[in-house]
């Protein structure tokens, strides 16, 4: 790993990485978060964070006012780039913000011209970890969370790997993909026109099929502009309903799609995932 900078945090250490993504066939950047006191000798649990389109590694640490309770919890926060990037990496040929560079949708694209980078789902939940595990003072603890279309990856991710992650978590999420059109532009282009392919990659049809349970926390804004449209949180609801799956579905009147509400209710999050990595 190639250390970009590193700045102090509430005691404890912000720092940017760059690495060369075997999977994605790329350089890949990510943040992390070490609390004080996290040490070869004392290593903590970590706390994934995906964000949304648009985004890279530096949104979640800068806007979000997550270290200081991550710092006081003890846990780090790792902290993805939200797709490939550089030179060769295909975007979107007419320069949308939702496909392409910024907007991998954390999945294993299986069509041309994606599939030679854009293996996020991979990145996310075996390279990324491995890397970080071995590198930094961490254990193998971990949590997910993310927002908007980073939401729709950590739900994927934590229901699918149940056994790896101890808790998930999403704000705004993208919650029915196969349903919206940002889930549908993507998934076509990376996933090709079998829809069927993209049932394993849609929230609200992995929860409704669900046989172990894995503590899932949603916030959600009533003012957010992609509610409707795009968002469709009854569908998660509906599915656990199905399931017959505990999820706890939080709607906030006034609260839009930006770090404003994240920032909001990040605490309140952070010691969710915390009750379930045994910190607290």
């Amino acid at each position: 790993m190639e250390l970009l900078s590193e700045n102090r945090a509430f005691g404890g250490r912000h720092c940017r990485y760059r690495h060369r993504s075997t999977v994605n066939n790329c350089d890949m950047t990510f943040a992390v978060y070490l609390p004080p006191f996290a040490t070869a000798d004392n290593p903590v649990p970590v706390l994934y964070w995906l964000s949304g389109l648009t985004c890279t590694d530096e949104n979640f640490m800068q806007k979000a006012g997550a270290m200081k309770i991550a710092a006081e919890l003890g846990m780090a926060i790792v902290a993805p780039d939200t797709s490939p990037r550089g030179e060769g990496v295909p975007d979107d040929p007419e320069g949308a913000y939702d496909m392409g560079q910024g907007a991998g949708f954390y999945v294993n694209a299986t069509q041309s011209p994606w599939q030679d980078h854009y293996q996020m789902y991979d990145y996310v939940t075996s390279e990324l970890p491995a890397l970080v595990e071995a590198e930094l003072p961490v254990t193998g603890e971990r949590a997910i969370s993310g927002h908007s279309m980073g939401g729709h990856g950590a739900l994927v991710i934590g229901l699918r790997n149940p056994n790896r992650y101890v808790s998930v978590s999403a704000f705004s999420p993208v919650a029915n993909p196969t349903d919206c059109p940002w889930g549908q532009k993507a998934f076509s282009h990376y996933l090709g026109d079998d829809k069927s392919s993209w049932q394993a990659y849609d929230a609200a049809a992995l929860l409704a099929e669900k046989t172990h349970y894995v503590p899932l926390l949603v916030e959600q804004g009533r003012a957010d502009q992609f509610l409707t449209e795009q968002l469709k949180p009854k569908a998660l609801v509906n599915a656990a309903q199905k399931s017959d799956t505990p999820l706890t579905l939080n709607m906030h009147e006034g609260y839009d799609h930006s770090y404003f509400f994240i920032t909001s209710f990040i605490d309140e999050h952070l010691q969710f995932h915390a009750s379930h990595l045994g910190l607290i």
